[in-house]
């Protein structure tokens, strides 16, 4: 296929979206490279992802771009090279976070370094979406987020919680300082921990360096905040025997996910490759097969929507502070992590992805559980 060919299916393609090649709009792709065109068509998402960050195009909204091409289901159309191909079948059977390859998936995100985290997050370092019910700042939304939790659980004073993969510690320190709690929190991240401890200390929390599937003890509730997604699919099942095995019969377990609205058994080739490796965004079916004899769902909360104002707010941070990051970050990474921010901030707005708050009981409440918002 031609230049020329491959410039028009592009703009087909685009098209239904109100999306243009080099237009006037601020959701337009502006193309410097008319290789673009052919890498996208024989690569996908893939290709697109790998092409901005080789400025081979760029767009002045880059959020609004992808919210109005997910919206408008052009992933539908895009295609996939051979070598994605591949690893969607590799993904098929075999297990990409066993307790070895987890440890390397996590060491590639989550240890380049604390200091980018400290600039693009809220105060307490809380890498997940906020609530933004009654909230006007990225602090607000994340303390009220944490606060929810609390509140759903019935966190009370003395009460030993656990939360499995705690990040830097940002929810367990809330809990020990504002409901008395006597918190464990557990990482794979070396450096999570490293800080987690530092911004722990004098509080009865305690971080740890282990495994989800090597816990094996008791506690009045369990949290999982962000976790899920790093599980993958072969392993919900047994995730949630852990959090069953280490739940006490009158505690709750409440879970914290990304949503996909349909099952999937591979991840975002882009994702995969420069951000999440082997992480995997579960359905609720996926979600549902993995509790069956383990937990009685007594209450989803679908709050998605605030990931778009979390992602955005993430980006200003790290936008704005990239003067003290590009001493240690190149100009290729500045645009891999800016479209990684602002393409999860559009397909969030354009309701593709969603973020589940579930609570879940071992043997149901008695009466029923009160919906807590």
């Amino acid at each position: 296929m031609n230049a020329q060919s491959s410039r028009q299916n592009i703009a087909r393609i685009l098209k239904p979206a109100g999306i243009e090649i080099n237009g006037p709009n601020p959701w337009d792709l502006q193309v410097h490279n008319e290789q673009f065109y052919s890498r996208v068509l024989r690569q996908g998402t893939l290709g697109l992802g790998e092409s901005y960050m080789d400025g081979w195009w760029d767009c002045e909204q880059v959020d609004e771009f992808v919210f109005r091409a997910v919206r408008a289901d052009l992933y539908k159309t895009a295609k996939f090279g051979w070598k994605t191909v591949l690893e969607i079948l590799l993904a098929k059977v075999m297990n990409l976070q066993t307790k070895r390859k987890a440890v390397d998936n996590i060491h590639r995100h989550y240890d380049i370094g604390n200091r980018l985290y400290q600039r693009m997050l809220d105060k307490r370092m809380t890498y997940t979406c906020g609530y933004w019910k009654g909230a006007d700042n990225l602090d607000q939304a994340q303390e009220n987020k944490m606060d929810l939790i609390c509140r759903k659980i019935g966190l009370r004073e003395g009460q030993r919680v656990l939360d499995i993969g705690c990040g830097w510690g940002s929810f367990v320190k809330f809990a020990a300082e504002k409901y008395g709690a006597r918190a464990v929190g557990i990482t794979i991240s070396h450096e999570q921990l490293k800080l987690g401890r530092e911004m722990c200390k004098g509080l009865p929390v305690e971080l740890r360096f282990q495994d989800y599937r090597d816990i094996n003890e008791k506690f009045d509730h369990i949290v999982s905040i962000g976790m899920a997604e790093a599980v993958g699919y072969r392993n919900l099942r047994p995730y949630m025997k852990v959090a069953a095995r280490c739940l006490n019969d009158d505690g709750f377990f409440l879970l914290h996910t990304i949503g996909h609205p349909f099952s999937k058994t591979s991840p975002d080739p882009f994702i995969d490759k420069y951000i999440f490796p082997n992480c995997l965004i579960p359905s609720l079916k996926q979600l549902g097969a993995a509790m069956e004899h383990l937990f009685v769902v007594e209450d989803l909360h679908n709050f998605g929507p605030y990931y778009d104002p979390t992602l955005m707010a993430w980006f200003r941070n790290f936008d704005r502070h990239w003067d003290e990051l590009k001493d240690r970050y190149d100009e290729r990474f500045y645009r891999m992590w800016k479209y990684y921010l602002l393409t999860s901030a559009g397909s969030f707005r354009a309701r593709n992805n969603q973020l589940w708050q579930i609570v879940l009981s071992k043997k149901g409440v008695l009466g029923g559980y009160n919906s807590v918002r």
